[in-house]
């Protein structure tokens, strides 16, 4: 049983807009989310710059004995999930609970709270640590939270598979209503590591971008100036119904999810495979899987991260998938605006790619101004663009090499 399955809501809480017209209106405008950080000391740092998520007040979705209990990657997922379901017009109840599920991963989980307790635990001892210090930490817990705030009894689950989380949410949810195993599903991602911590590890391999001075241009795919990705936080959460359960209660369609594609590169824990082989083969399964050839596709979210690597063997990916039509497609990366959320970049990304098929607008690749000769694509370059988009394709890239691949499509009745 392959069913139909559409998107039929969205929800962000991201740099760039903690709701989805906000976010998109900035999205299309090209504004970038970056900033100096302002939730930690940044002096001993080398990185001080990030997509920081700012005047989030959890308590527009939760009670503040519960906010006391969850960490912050938690109340975003929350906060998206529950957008997601307004936006969807779906209102969960006794009678439909058991057939609306929930996928929501996160690439890391709970630092913030794993670097507190473990202060505490230094400074104060063992039995000082917080009850609650496990379940909030775990990654699994945004979906566990997201299902008992909005009463969701359907299959539940949570993948972790660093910046490739949300795609693969996505991406399994989508498979879980083909099944027939529910008619609704909740899948995205969320992460909160704007830290110390996470910033002295991602410095330590020389990953985050040290552009301090220039925080708006430092998130920079595809151009030969990129020095590294800028870290984001925040949420990307989707409403997957199968067809028919979405056109029997009228729900709004915003588009059709066709194909997922997931590999690995078995090759390097951070550095992508030569020449991007492993992202090439989860193209071409999600092609393979949506029943579409090559040059069907009108535009690629690429996973774009602003890394010397990635950027290129991304590019090289899609020139083997794609041939010539490679140079005919559109390739943008949000990153270069929302900087890169880890495991809830799938999920913010996948509304991107939605939106560009409701709207039929590109958008853009902020920061592009020197172009690199290995990365010879057309980026949207800096401003949005009305296009025909019809088919279009989200890439996430992992490190560990977890690749991840949707196809979306602009719904049409059969």
């Amino acid at each position: 049983m392959n069913r139909r399955v559409v998107i039929t809501g969205c929800g962000v809480i991201t740099s760039l807009g903690q709701d989805i017209d906000t976010f998109w209106d900035n999205i299309v405008k090209g504004k970038s989310g970056v900033s100096k950080i302002e939730s930690f000391d940044t002096s001993e740092h080398a990185t001080k710059i990030a997509a920081e998520v700012k005047d989030f007040n959890p308590e527009d979705y939760m009670d503040r004995r519960d906010i006391r209990r969850t960490d912050r990657f938690v109340q975003f997922g929350v906060a998206a999930a529950k957008q997601a379901l307004k936006h969807a017009n779906l209102e969960i109840t006794e009678e439909n609970a058991h057939d609306v599920g929930v996928y929501v991963g996160s690439g890391i989980g709970g630092l913030k709270t794993w670097e507190e307790q473990h202060k505490i635990m230094l400074n104060k001892g063992p039995r000082r640590v917080s009850p609650f210090f496990i379940p909030m930490m775990i990654a699994n817990m945004a979906s566990g939270v997201i299902s008992i705030e909005t009463g969701a009894k359907g299959p539940n689950s949570a993948s972790m598979s660093a910046c490739a989380t949300g795609t693969h949410a996505i991406g399994d949810a989508f498979n879980i209503i083909r099944r027939g195993q529910a008619e609704v599903m909740i899948a995205g991602g969320t992460e909160a590591t704007i830290t110390p911590l996470a910033f002295a590890g991602f410095n330590a391999n020389k990953a985050l971008s040290t552009r301090n001075d220039e925080p708006e241009k430092a998130s920079r795919p595809f151009d030969a100036d990129r020095d590294g990705f800028v870290m984001g936080e925040g949420a990307g959460v989707i409403i997957l119904e199968s067809l028919d359960h979405a056109l029997k209660r009228g729900a709004p369609i915003i588009a059709e999810i066709v194909g997922y594609g997931l590999t690995g590169d078995a090759y390097h824990i951070t550095s992508p495979a030569p020449e991007g082989e492993g992202a090439a083969r989860a193209m071409a399964m999600a092609l393979k899987d949506a029943q579409l050839q090559p040059d069907q596709v009108d535009y690629i979210n690429a996973h774009g991260t602003s890394t010397p690597y990635n950027d290129k063997f991304e590019t090289m990916a899609i020139k083997k998938v794609f041939g010539e039509h490679a140079y005919k497609l559109a390739v943008s990366s949000s990153k270069s605006m929302t900087g890169h959320l880890l495991g809830a970049a799938g999920g913010v990304e996948a509304i991107v790619t939605a939106l560009a098929i409701r709207d039929q607008i590109l958008p853009p690749t902020i920061n592009y101004e020197t172009p690199d000769p290995d990365c010879d694509l057309d980026y949207v370059p800096n401003k949005a663009r009305k296009a025909k988009v019809n088919v279009a394709l989200s890439n996430s890239l992992g490190f560990g090499g977890h690749n991840a691949t949707i196809i979306l499509k602009k719904y049409e009745q059969a």
